[in-house]
């Protein structure tokens, strides 16, 4: 009998539709909390989820049977008809995302830095958070489709 076995820990982050500050203060909790509820429905436990108005940024591990780009659909996909449902009219999420790789030894520094997210937006924009990820793991970018 074999075995395929697998942890691979990811950073994902995405915005709103051109950053609105769509994910008011008295909604914010339990849209964390939807995200991750379908996260782990779709066998990606999550370990960390936070963010600020007009993003979110996820810390989960990635399913063994599933790619990644159909776990960011997913989530979004549900998240956004969950929005509208409850009261958050003209809900979108932008369609492009970041995913980051994240080592077991860097789970407490990621999580941290998702719980602070209200410290580091008070220097930082969105859009400079994003751009410091993308450098930090190497990743190129067009600046023409990366804001929509």
């Amino acid at each position: 009998m074999s075995q395929s076995l697998a942890r691979l820990l990811v950073h994902l982050v995405f915005s709103t539709k051109n950053r609105q500050p769509l994910i008011v203060p008295e909604a914010r909790d339990r849209m964390f909390a939807y995200l991750g509820g379908t996260l782990n429905t779709l066998n990606c436990p999550v370990v960390k989820v936070g963010g600020m108005a007009d993003h979110v940024h996820i810390l989960f591990a990635l399913s063994r049977t599933m790619p990644l780009c159909d776990v960011v659909e997913e989530v979004k996909k549900g998240s956004s008809k969950w929005a509208k449902e409850n009261g958050l009219a003209g809900f979108y999420w932008q369609n492009g995302y970041g995913a980051f790789s994240v080592s077991p030894s860097n789970v407490p520094k990621v999580t941290a830095y998702i719980v602070n997210q209200d410290k580091h937006h008070q220097t930082r924009s969105f859009q400079d958070e994003l751009r410091l990820l993308l450098r930090a793991h190497g990743i190129e970018w067009d600046e023409r489709y990366v804001w929509d």
